[in-house]
């Protein structure tokens, strides 16, 4: 019991970081049916990267040529706050939400680093 203990508060406190989202005003995050379209779309980024979100859970970004070039791979989920969670290759993983606001599409990564989308 005690082993299981702090592995049951990690995972705690893991999902509800996840949850508590910085949004702006305006700031409504992407509805079911667009999370759900989300397998084969592209989101291209104003620092010229890109994020793929394959039809079978496999991700990639592929940073832009003045940001290093090369290409990130993982795999992705939808988490039940609406986030996408990804766990990438190299044992990083990260969550973001994707909000519209106004005509903008914008992600904001757990830290509340804002990305438009182009």
């Amino acid at each position: 019991m005690k082993r299981i203990m702090p592995l049951f508060l990690c995972l705690a406190a893991g999902a509800a970081a996840a949850g508590s989202w910085t949004l702006r005003p305006g700031d409504t995050p992407f509805v079911q049916a667009e999370l759900e379209a989300l397998p084969g779309q592209s989101f291209r980024f104003y620092d010229g990267g890109e994020s793929l979100y394959g039809r079978d859970g496999v991700y990639s970004y592929t940073y832009s040529a003045e940001n290093g070039g090369g290409t990130a791979w993982g795999t992705y989920r939808i988490a039940g706050d609406g986030s996408i969670c990804v766990d990438f290759a190299n044992g990083f993983a990260r969550c973001d939400l994707y909000v519209r606001n106004g005509s903008r599409v914008i992600l904001i990564t757990e830290k509340g680093e804002r990305f438009p989308v182009r």
